[in-house]
This record gives C-alpha cells, structure tokens and sequence, in this order.
C-alpha cells in the first residue's frame, strides 16, 4: 500500500512539473469560516446555497470568522451585511445571448459554445475555485465551474462540432487535476475534493483518440493509471465482505467498486438541506446519513430510488452500500484502454503492465457479470456487497452501461435490450427508473448521458430498430422544448412530452452542455468506445 502511495505522489509530481501546474488552491469555506459558515447557509440569506461557498473572503478567513465571533451578539447585527462587508459575492453570469428563433436547434446548440466557455482561471488564494490551466465547458448557466462526468458528453458534441482543440484543453485539465490533487474531483471546487463523479476519464480519452490518432492520447497515459490508483485504494487490504474508501470484495472474493466520500458531513454547495434532514435523524446516524448523501453525489444519481430503500424518504439512503453496474462498468473500459495504449506504445516494461490491466479487466468483467446479472429477468442490477445480493426491486437504466461498454455477452445484450423497450421506453426516449418517487433521477425525467448510454448501448448489441426509435423519440423531445422555450435543458419529462421535467436541487438550468453534446452526436451517428 505504501508503494502504491509512492508511485501516486511521483506520478504526480511528475505530471506537476511536466505541464506547469501553479499550487492548488486549499480555500475550504465549510472549514475556514467556523460558525459563520453555517449560520450563513441555515439562515436562508442567499436562495442558492451555492453562493456563499463561492464568494472570496476580503480578508484573511481566520479574521473573519474571529470578527464574526465577537459582532454576531451585538445590539442589531445584521447578518446580510456583515458577509457583503467581507466578502466579495460571485457577481451573475451575463451570457449576453438571446435565442435567435429562427435558428434551427443544431445552430442554436453550436452557437452555445462559446457562452458555455470559460477562460483558463488565475490563482486565487482566497477563493474555493481550483485553477485550471485551459479553457473549458461549463454544464449550463448556474456554474462557474468544470464537472467531470458532463464533461464527456459534451465533449461528444465539441467533436462533432470540430472542436477536437477544446476537448483537448479539457483533458489537459482533468490531467492537471490528477497531477495537484491526485485524482479528477466532482468539480474545480475546493469543496468537491473530498470525491469524484462517474471515472469517464478513459472514454473522455478514447473519445479523443478516435477523433485525432492513439499517439495523442498516450499523454494522458500517466494520469488514466494514477486515476485508477485512486479508485482502486485499498484493494489489497480487504478480506470478503469488507470495504475501503471505494473499493469492495463481495462474499466471493472478487474485488468491484462503490461510490464514496471521504468526509461526512453536510455538502458546503447544499448545506441547509443536508443539515435540516440529517438533524431529523438520531445523533448516531447523522455521520452515515451524510456519508451516503456526499456518495450519491458523487455517483452523479443525486438522488434516486436506486440508491433509497424508501422511495420517498431520502433519509433511507444506502449508496455507499451498493455496488454499482454503471461505475464498474467505466473502470472496466479504463482498465482495457490503459492496457490498449501500453500495448501500443510499446517501451521498456509496457507489455508486462499492459497485460496486468488486460488481467484486470477480465477479472472484473467476470466478477460484474456473476454478481450484477439476472438470469431470471435478464437485466443488471446494483450489488448489496455485503451479502451479494442483487437489488432486483429497483431497476434502472444503469443496467445499459455494461451494453455501452461491450462487456456484457451477446444473450445478454439481447436480454437487456429487450426489457429496456418493454419497460423503458415511453414516448419521449428511455426514462431513468420505473418509480416515481419525486427525486430528478427517477421516473418520469430522461437525462442525456443514461439516452446516450443506452441507445449507443443496444445498437453496439444488434438493436438498431430500438436505437433508432429511442433517438428519434428523445430528439423529438429536444426539439418540442426547444421550439417552446427557446433552451436546451438538463433533463426532461419523458412520459408527458408538454410537461417540463421536475426535481432536483436548484432551478432547471438551460445550456445545457451535456444535452448539446449528446443531441449533435445522435444526429451525427457517433459510436460507442471499443
């Protein structure tokens, strides 16, 4: 373990000081500020939470929170005006773009581009943003910052788009992320280091390869094997039915991944929430409550059914309890194009490390197979690692990844695709989950990245007809809310075609990058990864 350690912290040295990389940035407002940290985020002075969390303290924090310690009891303190006086608030984003009407929806997509990129960022050592070096795309309208797993699906559209340079800075970026911290965070936030997103790092990649050559992706070769060190942490440690950080080894043996956190506490960016729920729990559970929520975060699926035992009780969640389909579904693909490029690149050493991660691979592939397959009903599910058993109650369209990623067998493939158009399938494109519990992951909403999952998921498997039925449904859609509203918007109603989906932690955005990606590359007829 220590040598792994080792070979991580030289690795990324190493990348440091071959790109340039300036010292990341440790503002850590949840952290930083003490107490005025959470009585600003309970106290509702802000409708965003993301806000405050995103402000730059004028002075050093430590001062701050001292001068807050002393001024919050006195006669008429007013909290509003104590944080204006202190802190400099992120001033809105003025995209300074109107919908032309009669643009068709392709023109609009690729005249959003540039208003959802953002210039390389410069040091700041009193704000909670990690610089990035290159410029990148942003989801939408809300952020300020990069995230990781809509990085790839916009990255789909940037391609088809001809923008094979942007996707480059970006993966420059996520190389530098790796360099300074170790591994890509949920976002260039100092908030989101403490987990990830969905590792699409690899398909980012061989995206990237596909578009340009196999000797332009090998210099990201580094980073992909530092990422998998860092999901694959402690691996060497378990015994079965045992657990570390995010890595797990099922009652059988075989070793698979889970979603993590590596703090458990309320999020900083969703603070009163967490808080407000987590205070309605004994003292005693709060830790674990919080652990699940930042888990499901970082599973991207925040929230849904699948990861709640009671559908309409967000307090019920058990992420961190299951072993995701999708999640090693992506690590199984990284670990075969690390073992690809080694293979090709072919220095000193590179054949007996390509042929460990071609090992890898296979393992896993066999271990995701005999324990996330139903024979039965023919479908994937998530795992209980504890006891291996199989959540068969709550289906998802997770259970299209193993399909997009090619390591699901032909009778499989057959199988699945075949319950996806049986149940799935609704008028406007494949929706989520079969249950309606209210939360934006779940039924009735259909969310670009899980479309693109499964159509390309299914066609890979023979399945062209249901492929073409699913696209041409969910463009439909895209189509419909565009010509009514002028915006590409993060998810939408698959079920009713004149209703706006729903749910969710902040007001549906429009932009929106992963929606523009995926739309342009089912118009264009992109393939899935080898």
């Amino acid at each position: 373990m220590l040598g792994a350690y080792a070979a991580r912290a030289a690795l990324a040295l190493a990348l440091a000081c071959r790109t340039g990389a300036p010292p990341v940035v440790r503002y850590d407002p949840a952290h930083d500020l003490g107490a005025l940290f959470h009585d600003v985020q309970v106290s509702g002075i802000f409708a965003d939470s993301k806000t405050f969390v995103d402000a730059r303290p004028l002075e050093p924090p430590s001062e701050i929170a001292a001068g807050y310690a002393t001024a919050r009891t006195s006669a008429g303190f007013n909290l509003r005006a104590f944080v204006e006086r202190h802190f400099e608030l992120p001033r809105p984003i003025a995209a300074g773009f109107h919908t032309d009407p009669s643009q068709t929806m392709e023109q609009h997509i690729r005249g959003l581009w540039p208003v959802l990129t953002r210039p390389p960022d410069s040091a700041d050592a009193r704000s909670s943003l990690i610089p990035l070096p290159q410029a990148y795309v942003v989801p939408g309208g809300r952020f300020r910052e990069i995230y990781y797993w809509d990085s790839y699906f916009t990255m789909l559209g940037l391609i088809e788009s001809g923008r094979t340079d942007l996707v480059r800075s970006m993966l420059d970026n996520f190389a530098h992320l790796v360099a300074t911290v170790g591994h890509i965070p949920n976002g260039n936030r100092a908030y989101y280091l403490s987990r990830s997103q969905p590792p699409f790092f690899g398909a980012m990649v061989g995206l990237y390869a596909k578009a340009t050559d196999t000797t332009q992706a090998l210099r990201y070769l580094d980073a992909l094997e530092a990422e998998h060190v860092f999901w694959m942490d402690g691996a060497g440690r378990l015994g079965p039915g045992e657990a570390y950080r995010r890595v797990v080894r099922l009652p059988d043996g075989s070793v698979l991944n889970r979603y993590w956190d590596d703090r458990a506490e309320p999020r900083p960016e969703s603070y009163r929430p967490d808080d407000e729920l987590g205070q309605t729990l004994p003292a005693g559970r709060r830790e674990g409550f919080y652990r699940h929520v930042r888990a499901t975060a970082e599973s991207g699926w925040d929230f849904s059914s699948r990861w709640l035992r009671d559908p309409k009780d967000l307090r019920t969640l058990e992420t961190t309890e299951l072993v995701p389909v999708d999640l090693n579904s992506l690590l199984y693909h990284s670990e075969r194009l690390i073992a690809a490029l080694r293979t090709f690149r072919r220095r000193g050493g590179d054949a007996e490390v390509a042929q460990r991660f071609a090992q890898a691979a296979e393992e896993r592939r066999r271990a995701l197979l005999a324990a996330a397959y139903d024979p039965a009903s023919g479908f994937f599910y998530d795992v209980r690692w504890r006891s291996g058993e199989r959540v068969t109650d709550r289906p998802t369209l997770a259970a299209a990844a193993p399909l997009y990623f090619g390591l699901a067998t032909p009778e499989q493939g057959r199988a699945v695709a075949a319950r996806l158009e049986r149940d799935f399938l609704k008028p406007g494109g494949f929706v989520t989950t079969l249950i309606a519990s209210g939360q934006q992951w779940d039924a009735p909403n259909g969310w670009p990245p899980l479309e693109w999952l499964a159509i390309e998921g299914v066609r890979r498997y023979g399945r062209t007809d249901l492929a073409d039925a699913a696209r041409d449904r969910w463009l439909a859609v895209n189509r419909r809310i565009y010509r009514s509203t002028g915006k590409m918007t993060e998810k939408y109603d698959v079920v009713d075609l004149n209703r706006r989906a729903g749910g969710g932690e902040y007001p549906t955005q429009d932009g929106f990058g992963w929606t523009n990606g995926v739309a342009l590359a089912l118009l264009k007829g992109l393939i899935p990864p080898d």
